[in-house]
């Protein structure tokens, strides 16, 4: 059996950050990987698929991106160079292949038992991030067997689809993105849209996230927020990172001759239903986006700044070109002989055997604190922050994760249960 005082469960974003904070407050500790380090960026992602935030914003504790092209969009073979460099800078104490079977409460602690053995810790954080598992609707199983069911963890590039057309399910980043991609390798494409978040990808002549980042948006805690599970479980941002900074939207894919449908709404064999709601969730979208242009102009003319940024750019609505949306399409009739399941994702811990789930399976948690002592968790959607989930937000929690885990180490010291661990300098 080995122990640390601290065990770190994921090698991503978030587990090297949090590494990173407790090497800074020199509390010892280990990361475990079930894969290579950053292996869902590895073994889930597209051929072509680029980071959505700019590379100014790939922002960790102590490190920061210093490559020749600040504004563009890092690939993913630069996304795993990049945290692979990040984590040789501190050394990062990462034990590679070694999945995590089960986590238990002990008396005086935790017990991690992993395929590689057995570990003892005072404090455990949960840093396998946001995007877990594809959460695929139950309505799927009533697919016809030769219709093809990809989700993007495992999509590639459009050549490991069967021929044919496309349904594409969900309209945020990662559906719009391989709608596109597949309308262009000269598929016919369909994409089934919900809620959705619509930006553009430039205002003004910046990337829209500087604006966001300006603006301090993007750092807006649980207390801006009416409600913060609402909030957590927003749709993701519509950006794509493109070389030409060019936007991506529902209205573009229309011009370039994808079908775009209201909300998927039911499944009975080769027949597909869609809700008569496409104008409504547009028009809401649209409202949303037009309501954060007028506070980026707001923005600019108290600041000073619309002299040094473009000038306003006329928007443009996207709901009265989706009137005509059909509500139901015959799969095999229509020549569609797959769908991509852009339908977000769930987090899933079969492993872990302390109660701290509530009863959609998501670990509760005040910030990243869990109701039992010691235990943490890190990179969720709006954990602390908007940006959370980003790799520019997860530092600033792993700050304050590390902060309270010093804080508990000396408590449990006053109290005479345990002495903290702390490093040799």
């Amino acid at each position: 059996m080995r122990h640390a005082d601290t065990v770190v469960i994921g090698g991503g974003q978030a587990g090297l950050a949090m590494s990173r904070s407790l090497s800074d407050r020199a509390v010892e500790h280990v990361v475990l990987e079930r894969g290579r380090l950053a292996e869902r960026w590895r073994s889930e992602r597209w051929d072509t698929l680029r980071l959505l935030t700019p590379n100014w914003l790939s922002r960790l504790p102590g490190y920061r991106y210093q490559g020749a092209d600040p504004d563009g969009y890092m690939t993913m073979p630069e996304v795993i160079d990049y945290l692979e460099q990040y984590a040789s800078s501190f050394s990062a104490p990462v034990e590679t292949g070694t999945t995590v079977l089960t986590l238990e409460r002990t008396g005086a602690g935790f017990r991690v038992t992993t395929d590689r053995g057995v570990w003892r810790a005072r404090h455990v954080v949960v840093a396998t991030g946001y995007c877990d598992e594809p959460l695929v609707p139950a309505a799927s199983r009533r697919l016809p067997g030769d219709i093809a069911q990809v989700v993007p963890t495992r999509y590639r590039n459009p050549s490991q689809l069967p021929d044919g057309g496309v349904l594409v399910v969900g309209a945020s980043a990662s559906g719009v993105q391989l709608a596109d991609e597949l309308h262009a390798a000269g598929r016919h494409v369909t994409i089934a849209v919900g809620r959705h978040t619509r930006l553009p990808r430039r205002y003004r002549g910046k990337d829209i996230l500087w604006w966001l980042d300006a603006m301090g948006i993007l750092d807006e805690t649980a207390d801006w927020v009416f409600d913060i599970e609402v909030s957590r479980r927003q749709p993701s941002l519509q950006l794509v990172g493109r070389p030409d900074h060019a936007t991506l939207d529902l209205r573009t894919l229309q011009r370039q001759g994808v079908r775009v449908v209201g909300r998927l709404d039911g499944i009975d064999g080769h027949r597909v239903t869609f809700a008569d709601d496409l104008v409504a969730t547009t028009a809401a979208s649209d409202a949303k986006l037009a309501t954060l242009l007028a506070r980026i102009d707001e923005f600019t003319e108290r600041t000073g700044l619309a002299s040094a940024s473009g000038e306003a750019e006329p928007f443009e609505p996207s709901w009265p070109f989706f009137t005509d949306a059909e509500t139901s399409l015959d799969l095999r009739a229509t020549g569609i002989t797959a769908i991509l399941w852009a339908t977000g994702f769930r987090r899933r811990y079969p492993w872990l055997k302390v109660p701290v789930l509530d009863g959609r399976g998501e670990i509760r948690h005040d910030g990243g604190i869990t109701e039992v002592p010691g235990l943490y968790v890190l990179g969720l959607q709006f954990q602390r922050r908007r940006k959370s989930a980003f790799i520019d937000g997860v530092g600033a929690d792993a700050a304050e994760v590390a902060d309270h885990i010093v804080r508990h180490a000396f408590e449990r010291a006053d109290t005479g249960a345990a002495r903290p661990w702390r490093a040799a300098s």
